[in-house]
């Protein structure tokens, strides 16, 4: 009986972190359309602090830390195969939306728009490329969640108050996590309605990680740091090869001033969440 209550306290926490993270972050699907358009470039510099700190100051020492001192060399070839998967995924996604052999993606001079009959291709690698980060998000995501889920399995393992206690911080940072999610797949290209229902889909991943780290965990913990590690590493990648070139493309003082500002706001948020809150 005892069991089958930690199981309870697992999925509704699980739960709790996941989807209520995702019904509060939706609120900025909200915000009109045109509000929302203008807030985007800079919702992007925002995620990608956000990213970047959770990645090296979240999941990477916490990775660090389990593995223990033997094994930090482990964890960065973790994190290295991890960039490596998700260069070779993204590039599924780009030949997957490119057909054409005159498309960008395929050749290696650039093709532009203003050539008669090859325009098409051009847009269709445009396309691919800023739909790339959505889908990396969307997995990456899926994953994060899937670990968050058995970190707090594991704290309720252990007991009920350090379970409670890991499944409100799993909240608190995923509400400005999925905040930034919504903004990388809108920018993407990605409908309301599609962004809302993916980030639905990947947040279940929460509950699916308690039920395997309930289940299995004691065949899931060795494993647990370097999991962690691709995780860091798909925050690194969608930030530093698919955000922050396209932040690049606005050169104006005042909007690189706001990028700059954005960032580290992104980045305080989330070393404030782990200093309220340490593992």
């Amino acid at each position: 009986m005892a069991d089958m209550n930690t199981l309870t306290w697992i999925i509704g926490f699980t739960l709790l972190g996941g989807v209520a993270g995702v019904l509060l972050a939706s609120l900025f699907l909200l915000v009109p359309e045109n509000s929302r358009r203008h807030a985007l470039p800079f919702m992007v510099a925002f995620a990608t602090g956000a990213l970047l700190a959770a990645a090296l100051l979240g999941l990477l020492p916490e990775a660090i830390e389990l593995a223990g001192p033997d094994n930090y060399g482990k964890v960065g070839l973790s994190l290295l195969g991890g960039i490596a998967l998700f260069f070779v995924l993204e590039k599924l996604v780009l030949w997957r939306h490119c057909h054409e052999d005159h498309c960008e993606t395929h050749s290696p001079e650039p093709v532009h728009a203003h050539s008669h009959g090859h325009s098409h291709g051009h847009d269709r690698g445009h396309d691919a490329h800023q739909r790339a980060p959505g889908v990396m998000i969307i997995i990456g995501d899926t994953m994060h969640n899937a670990l968050d889920g058995v970190l707090i399995a594991a704290a309720f393992l252990i007991d009920v108050n350090l379970g409670i206690m890991t499944g409100l911080a799993v909240l608190a940072h995923e509400v400005p996590s999925e905040v930034g999610n919504f903004a990388i797949m809108l920018h993407s290209g990605m409908s309301r309605a599609r962004a809302f229902a993916w980030n639905l889909f990947s947040a279940l991943g929460s509950v699916l990680g308690g039920l395997l780290g309930y289940l299995a965990l004691s065949r899931v913990e060795p494993a647990l740091p370097y999991a962690l590690g691709v995780s860091a590493a798909s925050l690194l990648y969608v930030a530093v090869a698919d955000l922050i070139p396209g932040l690049h493309r606005r050169v104006g003082t005042r909007d690189s001033v706001l990028q700059v500002i954005l960032i580290a706001a992104g980045v305080a948020l989330v070393a404030l969440v782990e200093h309220l809150n340490p593992h």
